[in-house]
């Protein structure tokens, strides 16, 4: 996203973002039981904020670019997981997007949506100060700050929300100061007066995200520390920071304030990995330095990675140079000598996977979801294995990964290919209609709809015809909700 310039209440309107006030969601998925809904059972403000936070979603995954990766994005949900029961969610359902960009820059909107960019992996040299990150997100969600600062002002919360999360969809399309000033036009009564008041909320997310960062076993001291670097960041950037510190602007109050709570607290079971952060780490810099792997290489160093984090780096880009044999030699050495960490042998399943050794590949992720028969990455490296070889197996597969994750795009894009491949016309294009609507192209999912319904009464599956009709109307309420950023 292109840097936002000088006036501070830009950074303000951004703020005011942070919050979230939706009711928990079940997961769904195909289960009719477990279909995913923007919708409520009330019609409540809170349920129609969720709505419009998951419907933003939609439309940031349409225009905004994405970092996909499934090993990272799973470490990045077990990071959230760990943290939200100390987080004052209130059973609030997390949903977890990553964003290709090397700016510094984290985020949370209404609908307990968080979102990273791969730069915060670049800035964070361990993973206490990526946590203390996720941590202050978390606390904003808790805290419920845009719904807070709305009934402050006086604003009806869901127009100026609404104008909110679409200036926040053109700044990260690229449209910068374009956004901030369709932010700032939704809300220049509320701005007038709201500097203190924002500061209020960065001190109440940082108290929250201490208490929870010390309850879930991790020193708050590493969010002061995280404080420091981001002020020394401020400091030699001048009047082009990166986003996160213009919507979270870190003073010496701010930072004194941090010192003393974590001085206060007592860490729980300590709880750090700093060689699985590094690891992530190193998948995050070899994405922002693909076409200078040396770079990523050099960055991940300096930092003071553990030594199998920078030969697994190696080993990565070993890979991608065509020297998969040496890729797959050190990965196996290093998941023999770490062997609780699953993101080895799943990585060099998935280097198997790139270099088309499509048997070895199967061999491995099935070898390694044998000891973990959840593990996501492993499931969808299996999965688009087996398309070359068991296309029905690859279906099944990924009918139950889509139904236990529903708001996963890549999982219902293989499965649109498996069903084709297999013979369900009908699944096939109904869940190429899911995965349409994740990424924002509601209407473009609901023609595909139309096709699956066809397909399934050619195919004489009454349940499927049934579901299809409900889904559709599921879609009617996605662009609706939808409508509020056009």
């Amino acid at each position: 996203m292109p840097h936002v310039r000088f006036l501070p209440r830009w950074a303000l309107a951004f703020t005011l973002l942070l919050a979230s006030v939706a009711p928990p969601v079940q997961s769904q998925g195909f289960d009719n039981s477990r279909l995913p809904s923007l919708g409520g059972a009330a019609p409540s403000v809170s349920n129609e904020e969720y709505r419009l936070g998951r419907a933003w979603l939609r439309q940031f995954r349409a225009q905004a670019p994405q970092w996909q990766d499934a090993i990272v994005n799973d470490y990045l949900d077990g990071l959230v997981a760990r943290l939200a029961p100390y987080s004052q969610l209130g059973g609030i359902s997390t949903t977890t997007v990553m964003v290709d960009h090397r700016a510094l820059n984290a985020f949370a909107v209404p609908g307990g949506v968080v979102g990273i960019n791969s730069g915060l992996f670049a800035f964070a040299d361990d993973e206490g100060a990526f946590v203390s990150v996720l941590a202050h997100e978390l606390g904003h969600l808790s805290q419920r700050h845009y719904a807070r600062g709305s009934d402050r002002a006086g604003q009806t919360q869901l127009p100026a929300m609404a104008g909110m999360l679409a200036g926040m969809l053109i700044a990260a399309s690229g449209g910068g100061e374009a956004g901030i000033a369709a932010a700032m036009g939704s809300q220049a009564a509320l701005i007038q007066d709201q500097l203190s008041y924002s500061r209020r909320f960065e001190q109440e997310a940082d108290r929250v995200g201490l208490q929870a960062m010390a309850d879930a076993g991790y020193d708050p001291q590493a969010m002061v520390r995280m404080f420091s670097a981001m002020q020394r960041m401020a400091r030699l950037q001048g009047g082009a920071p990166p986003e996160f510190l213009l919507t979270h602007p870190v003073s010496d109050s701010r930072l004194s304030d941090a010192q003393g709570r974590a001085a206060q607290l007592a860490v729980a079971d300590s709880y750090q990995s700093d060689t699985l952060y590094d690891l992530m780490r190193a998948r995050a810099l070899l994405s922002i330095y693909h076409n200078d792997p040396g770079q990523a290489r050099s960055r991940l160093a300096q930092g003071g990675a553990d030594e199998a984090a920078q030969r697994y780096l190696d080993a990565l880009i070993a890979a991608r140079s065509g020297q998969v044999d040496t890729a797959l030699q050190v990965l196996d050495q290093l998941a023999v000598e770490n062997p609780d960490y699953a993101v080895l042998p799943v990585s060099a399943a998935e280097v198997a996977l790139q270099a088309n050794r499509i048997d070895d590949a199967i061999d491995r992720a099935r070898r390694w979801l044998r000891f973990m028969p959840g593990y996501l990455p492993a499931q969808l490296i299996l999965a688009e294995a087996q398309l070359q070889r068991d296309p029905q197996a690859a279906f099944d597969a990924l009918r139950r990964v889509t139904d236990r994750y529903p708001e996963n795009p890549q999982g219902f894009n293989l499965l649109a290919t498996a069903a084709g491949r297999s013979g369900h016309d009908g699944w096939g294009h109904l869940a190429q209609a899911e995965y349409l609507q994740l990424t924002g192209r509601v209407d473009r999912g609901i023609q595909q709809l139309a096709i699956a319904k066809s397909a399934a009464q050619q195919e004489n599956d009454s349940s499927l015809v049934a579901l299809i009709d409900q889904r559709r109307e599921a879609f009617v309420d996605y662009r609706e909700a939808l409508s509020s950023f056009n």
